[in-house]
C-alpha cells in the first residue's frame, strides 16, 4: 500500500486585504486519494501603511513596484518565520506562497504577485515553492482561478465549491473536465463602502440588509461586460477600481443602499452563474461555501433565494476561513511531485501543467 505524506506551511493573501493567511498542514496520499490536517493557523493583518501601498500599487510604476516586492517580501519572510518560531514547527517539506496581485492582466500576457522572490527561501531558511500564476498566463491561460485542483482533489464531495473573498468563484466537475471561474467582485467593493463608515467589513451583511436596493444601479452592474462573457474568465482589483466603483459613486444614495445593492448584485450572478446546472440536476446539489463572505448572513440568505434547490454548506471555521492556504500547499506539494496542478479546462491554457517555481534555501 503506497503511502506519502508532507508537511507544510501554506500562504496566502487575497484581494479582500484582510492579512496574510498561514495554515500548518499535514497532507497523505493513501492508495490514490489525498487528505489534509489543519493544524496551526493564524490570519496576520496588515498595517494600515501596507492596506495603502497594496491598494495604490496597481498605479504604480515600474520601478516603484521592483521596490516593492523587495519590500514585501521581507515583510511576508519575517510573516512565515514568525509563525514557524511561535508554533514551533520542525521538519518543513516546503512553504507553498501564493503572495499578494497586484497586477492581473492576462488579456495582456501579464500578471504580477508580489513575494515570489528567491530570497524569501533564505529569509525563512526554508524551501519554497511560489508564483504559481505567471506560467499559465505565458501558456495562454487566466492564470486564474488556480484553487479548482484542490476542490477536486480535496472536496469531492461537494458538487460545488463557492469561495467568497475579494471576488466569488465557482469550480465544479462538468463532464469529465473541472470547470471554474471568477463570477464578480464580493468583498473587494463591500469593504471599500464598509471602511467609508469606520468598520473594517459589514459584520454578517448586518449594514447591507438596513439598506434597499437600488434598482437602476442593480440593472447598471448587471449589464457590465464582463458577465456577458463565457468561461474560462478572471477578474483583476483593476475591474474594481476603473469599472465597478465609478460605476457606483454615480448614484447619490447612502453606502447602506450601495451595499444592499451590490450584494443583491453578487447573489444574482452567482445564481445566474449555476441556474443552468442546478435547474437541469437530476437530484439536489450541494455547495461548499468559503471565504469570509461565507460569514456574510445576508449574502448566503440571497443566494439561497436565487438558488433553492441548492443546498448551502458553510464547513468548519478553520477550513472556512484558511481553505485557500490549504489549496495553495497542495498545489505546492503537486508542483514537488512533478504532478499537474494546474487545469486547462479552468485556466484556458494551452495543456495542463505543474506550475510554480522552486526556491531551496
Amino acid at each position: 500500500m503506497y503511502t506519502a505524506t508532507y508537511n507544510i506551511i501554506g500562504v496566502m493573501s487575497g484581494t479582500s486585504l484582510d492579512g496574510v493567511d498561514l495554515a500548518h498542514l499535514h497532507f497523505t496520499l493513501k492508495e490514490g486519494k489525498w487528505s489534509y490536517t489543519i493544524l496551526e493557523s493564524e490570519t496576520v493583518p496588515y498595517s494600515d501603511e501596507w492596506v495603502t501601498q497594496l491598494k495604490s500599487a496597481v498605479g504604480f510604476s515600474e520601478t516603484q513596484l521592483v521596490t516593492l516586492n523587495d519590500d514585501y517580501t521581507v515583510l511576508l519572510g519575517t510573516i512565515i518565520k514568525n509563525f514557524i518560531t511561535t508554533n514551533a514547527i520542525l521538519n518543513i517539506d516546503a512553504v507553498c506562497s501564493h503572495g499578494h496581485t497586484i497586477l492581473h492582466q492576462p488579456q495582456q500576457g501579464f500578471t504580477l504577485q508580489i513575494g515570489n522572490l528567491p530570497e524569501l527561501a533564505r529569509l525563512i531558511s526554508e524551501k519554497v515553492v511560489c508564483d504559481f500564476r505567471v506560467q499559465d498566463v505565458a501558456l495562454g491561460g487566466q492564470g486564474a482561478p488556480l484553487v479548482p485542483i484542490g476542490d477536486r482533489l480535496l472536496f469531492s464531495d461537494y458538487d460545488f465549491c463557492l469561495n467568497l473573498g475579494g471576488f466569488s468563484n465557482i469550480s465544479f466537475e462538468e463532464g469529465n473536465n473541472r470547470i471554474a471561474f471568477d463570477i464578480s467582485p464580493v468583498n473587494t467593493v463591500l469593504n471599500f463602502y464598509a471602511n467609508q463608515l469606520g468598520f473594517a467589513y459589514d459584520d454578517k451583511g448586518s449594514i447591507a440588509r438596513s439598506g434597499t436596493i437600488h434598482h437602476e444601479l442593480l440593472t447598471a452592474l448587471n449589464a457590465l461586460e464582463y458577465y456577458k462573457k463565457s468561461y474560462p474568465k478572471s477578474l483583476g482589483f483593476e475591474f474594481v477600481k476603473e469599472i465597478v466603483l465609478p460605476l457606483m459613486e454615480n448614484y447619490a444614495i447612502s453606502t447602506a443602499d450601495k451595499m444592499h445593492t451590490f450584494s443583491e448584485h453578487i447573489a444574482l450572478q452567482i445564481g445566474l452563474a449555476l441556474d443552468d446546472f442546478v435547474v437541469t440536476a437530476s437530484r439536489p446539489k450541494k455547495m461548499l461555501v468559503t471565504g469570509g463572505g461565507a460569514y456574510n448572513d445576508f449574502i448566503l440568505a440571497r443566494v439561497g433565494y436565487y438558488l433553492p434547490n441548492m443546498e448551502i454548506i458553510v464547513p468548519d471555521a478553520k477550513t472556512l476561513e484558511f481553505k485557500e492556504a490549504l489549496i495553495f500547499g497542495l498545489l505546492g506539494v503537486l508542483k514537488l511531485r512533478g504532478e499537474v496542478n494546474v487545469l486547462s479546462s479552468v485556466t484556458g491554457a494551452s495543456e495542463n501543467h505543474s506550475s510554480g517555481v522552486i526556491f531551496n534555501k
